[in-house]
């Protein structure tokens, strides 16, 4: 899935030539079509569509920093699409987008807006970031869902094997909205369960966990859009999984279901808090197209808290407090797209805050 292919910044001074020897001919193409490279390699490119509102579009410019750390490391072949152009964000990177600012994901599926720019940009990876606007307007976790639910049935609509990358949200703590902090926790601990039911081998749905470790006083300018400190938290956690898909193959390519190599994300959630402890909740999925053996997920508590007993997994704590958690015998074999999950109970200071933790796994491959 590598190669050198030239970027899209590198060809737009071709096409501004062609549009003034070929006037006539290029006030017939359509917005999105201009903004194409010219080569005749574009369709080979992966097409992925970060989809959201002001915190993927206004700048968004954590996919400033995701552009150029997939470029850096090799990841030449992929091409942003969107019917929006890009914001300045201080580096070169492709803009394009679906980031409108303002938009409920409940107002976009009920208005069915998304068939129409799927169409113009026919995305093989959509990156989702949606919904924050749907909770500071207190619309309950079940009508988001079931958004995500028609959205992601229209991505397949518009290509069946569309992979989905899907985020817990990041943390919101505006000066306006005193619920709303709760309410992103609320919702993003219902992702990973409506994920597992959504995915399907040929369409898999990954979560991707933006709300552990994010902070809004130090990763915000008003609570809930990133400043810089948060474009590159934002970035840091897509990267991994999107560059799992990029390996895996594009749809329709030799990375199809039973190729490629095993790769898998893990997602994070309290479940119950107490004073000098919290329950959490580790969910492993097959973030690749082909099938996993078994997985080695990595959980490291904040704030100093030790994991002490874990469930449907098997337990190793390195002296730093790293728990390294492998997988048991009955839940380590993942189709694509497929989740298991492990539960844990960490000891925590009695002066500590909100219970949060980084994850990370690795995945083995199926015998062949």
């Amino acid at each position: 899935m590598r190669s050198t292919r030239p970027t899209r910044s590198r060809t737009l001074p071709v096409l501004g030539l062609l549009a003034t020897l070929l006037l006539p001919l290029w006030t017939t193409l359509a917005p999105h079509a201009a903004a194409a490279p010219a080569t005749g390699t574009a369709a080979e490119a992966v097409r992925v569509m970060p989809l959201g509102d002001s915190i993927t579009g206004s700048p968004g410019c954590w996919r400033a920093v995701l552009w150029n750390r997939l470029r850096n490391a090799g990841y030449t072949d992929v091409d942003f699409v969107g019917t929006l152009g890009p914001q300045g964000c201080g580096q070169e990177y492709d803009g394009d987008h679906e980031g409108h600012g303002g938009e409920l994901v409940t107002h976009v599926a009920d208005r069915n807006l998304l068939p129409a720019r799927l169409a113009a940009t026919r995305p093989d990876i959509v990156v989702m970031h949606f919904g924050t606007n749907d909770v500071w307007s207190d619309v309950a976790p079940d009508r988001i869902l079931a958004a995500y639910t028609r959205l992601v049935q229209q991505m397949r609509d518009s290509n069946p094997d569309m992979k989905v990358l899907v985020a817990q949200l990041i943390p919101m703590n505006p000066a306006t909205c005193a619920a709303c902090a709760q309410r992103v926790v609320d919702l993003n601990a219902r992702i990973p369960g409506w994920a597992r039911a959504t995915s399907t081998g040929r369409s898999p749905v990954t979560v991707v966990d933006q709300w552990t470790g994010f902070s809004t006083a130090a990763d915000t300018y008003d609570g809930v859009h990133p400043d810089a400190s948060g474009d590159d938290k934002i970035a840091a956690r897509w990267y991994p999984a999107l560059a799992a898909l990029l390996d895996a193959g594009s749809p329709g390519g030799p990375g199809d279901p039973g190729g490629g190599e095993p790769a898998c994300s893990a997602t994070f959630r309290a479940v119950a808090a107490w004073q000098g402890g919290y329950q959490g909740e580790v969910t492993v999925t097959n973030a690749s197209a082909a099938p996993v053996s078994g997985w080695t997920a990595t959980v490291v508590p904040a704030g100093g808290a030790r994991v002490t007993q874990v469930w449907n997994g098997g337990l190793g704590t390195a002296a730093d407090g790293t728990a390294t958690v492998v997988n048991a015998p009955w839940n380590g074999s993942l189709a694509p797209g497929a989740s298991a999950v492990f539960g844990f109970v960490a000891t925590t200071s009695s002066t500590a805050g909100t219970p949060a933790a980084a994850v990370g796994c690795t995945a083995r491959a199926a015998a062949s």
